[in-house]
């Protein structure tokens, strides 16, 4: 079982970066695949980015591409989301998600969340 909190959320203005944790616990983090989703007011939940659990394969949502970049660190338990060019449309509550030996954009894959960490952008 692993349980994943996210930190590193915030006010930024747009053009501006953020970058966001995700410190997992449990011993099988490196077993599992990680994604990144976000969630705006009143929108389904959408997928973001993924990594593969050894870290050497990623897929990002189009409207993130070139601006954001996923990463691990499986000897720190962590995941991270670097966002770079920051747009108003990135304004969500942004959540990680972990799923054993997949890493996608299907939501239902995922076994474990975390709580989620606000971003907003200001124009």
């Amino acid at each position: 079982q692993l349980q994943l909190v996210e930190s590193g959320g915030g006010l930024v203005q747009a053009g501006g970066s953020l970058r966001l944790s995700c410190a997992a616990s449990g011993r099988t983090f490196s077993s599992y695949g990680m994604g990144w989703f976000r969630q705006a007011p009143g929108k389904e939940r959408e997928f973001v980015a993924a990594i593969s659990w050894r870290g050497g394969d990623t897929l990002y949502a189009d409207s993130v591409k070139g601006r954001f970049t996923i990463s691990r660190d499986n000897a720190k338990n962590t995941v991270y989301l670097q966002m770079n060019s920051l747009k108003p449309e990135d304004t969500a509550v942004y959540y990680c998600a972990a799923a054993p030996r997949y890493y996608g954009g299907n939501r239902d894959a995922y076994d474990y969340w975390g709580q989620g960490t606000q971003v907003t952008v200001s124009s």
